[in-house]
């Protein structure tokens, strides 16, 4: 434990950040699994459903605070480029 009065205090908040960021990141990377998920199994349509909500919650992530914006538009392209791969071998369910 920290002797200092200002160290103490960071180690506080700390905590809460952590307890408010862990949710926002967790729920951001179910979604991108899901999405992952649907592509994988060739549903097409519902692969563009959930990359809606995927790209939602990455950008949630981005504005708390929680990841840095290139993080979350590499996550985007990788998500888009697995979708396009998708579109073009013609996969429908």
């Amino acid at each position: 434990m920290a002797n200092i009065k200002s160290e103490k205090k960071r180690i506080l908040v700390r905590k809460r950040n952590k307890a408010q960021n862990v949710p926002i990141k967790s729920r951001m990377r179910h979604s991108i699994k899901d999405c992952e998920l649907a592509i994988e199994a060739g549903d097409l349509a519902k692969a563009k459903e959930l990359i809606k909500t995927a790209f939602h919650n990455i950008d949630k992530c981005v504005k708390n605070g929680v990841e840095h914006k290139n993080t979350a538009a590499r996550q985007k392209s990788h998500l888009m480029s697995k979708l396009a791969s998708l579109e073009k071998s013609g996969k429908k369910k």
